[in-house]
């Protein structure tokens, strides 16, 4: 499935491929992979309340910017499980996460198979990256807020969607 004029980059729209969810939908499964390379399935989480934050590169500032935001509020959602997914290779991440001291989050790698961008329609076509967006699930598996941000090169709605991840801690 392909979806046209949700997400720009830059101003120039982009083609996400993929089934999109929303709000009340179950939580597809998917799976990425760790920085040891070992494969991680979404299903692992089950019955935690997941904070899954999606940047295209984790080496672009608005993306280390987002994640470095989500790393310092993970540490007031004890009870949530906050995942950052992008493209990058694990070790790029892994490296990434230890020169910005990241310790309250899981980076997780969507390269191998594109599971996750195909999964929550995140995979934009002809760039092979993962558009900007939150999802939040929660304990029972289901979606309860989805943001995708409309254009690539911003920064979310940190605010709303940190509340959203507290009403349901």
């Amino acid at each position: 499935m392909e979806r046209k004029g949700m997400v720009t980059m830059k101003g120039n729209p982009v083609v996400l491929v993929g089934n999109e969810v929303k709000v009340g939908d179950k939580a597809p499964d998917f799976e990425v992979t760790a920085n040891d390379l070992s494969p991680v399935k979404f299903s692992s989480f089950a019955g935690k309340t997941c904070i899954i934050t999606v940047v295209p590169s984790i080496d672009t500032k608005v993306c280390d910017t987002m994640t470095r935001k989500f790393n310092e509020e993970a540490a007031s959602l004890k009870d949530a499980q906050v995942l950052a997914i992008s493209m990058d290779l694990p070790f790029a991440q892994s490296r990434w996460c230890g020169s910005a001291g990241i310790k309250n989050l899981q980076t997780l790698s969507d390269y191998r198979l594109a599971s996750f961008g195909n999964a929550y329609g995140m995979l934009i076509k002809d760039l092979r990256l993962l558009a900007r967006g939150i999802f939040i699930v929660d304990k029972a598996g289901i979606i309860r807020y989805v943001q995708t941000v409309p254009e690539i090169t911003t920064e979310p709605n940190y605010k709303e969607a940190i509340e959203a991840a507290k009403k349901l801690l």
